[in-house]
């Protein structure tokens, strides 16, 4: 299937209808996420499932999927022709798990901190975010006590 030239999109046409910056489109091209076309002087033009491609980005990123699952993920589309909602729902079925894992994660660390905050009781032989002489220093980098799940992935 050919694909009409003047129905590709500029990059300030692209940023407008995504929402996404002009350095944010040359950044995700750079990372291979997505791809633009030159013309004879150079200028950038994206193909119109470019939008879709930026908007499952945007979804992905929301939910705390790194750049490297999203490349791996945008990978398994067809580039011959526009994917479909079968090629989406196909992907997003992978990270379903995952992300069942992050919401049971963050409801027990909502669950945690209002019974933190609202316990009054101020003790930190009993807190549970307590770290005296930086004790956790052991375990690792970063915010240790967050359930896996929510550790940073990048």
């Amino acid at each position: 299937m050919a694909v009409d030239r003047d129905a590709r999109l500029t990059v300030s046409e692209v940023a407008e209808r995504s929402g996404y910056a002009p350095s944010a489109l040359r950044y995700y091209e750079r990372e291979g996420l997505v791809t633009a076309h030159r013309t004879g002087g150079g200028q950038r033009r994206y193909d119109r499932d470019v939008l879709r491609r930026l908007a499952f980005i945007a979804a992905a990123r929301h939910v705390g999927l790194s750049l490297q699952e999203i490349r791996e993920a945008l990978a398994l589309l067809p580039e011959e022709r526009t994917p479909t909602k079968a090629d989406w729902a196909r992907i997003s079925r992978g990270w379903r798990s995952r992300l069942d894992a992050e919401i049971a994660a963050l409801e027990r660390l909502r669950d945690g901190l209002t019974g933190c905050i609202g316990c009054g009781c101020l003790s930190l032989k009993s807190c549970t975010i307590f770290n005296p002489e930086d004790q956790l220093a052991q375990q690792g980098t970063g915010a240790v006590k967050l359930p896996e799940p929510l550790h940073p992935h990048e």
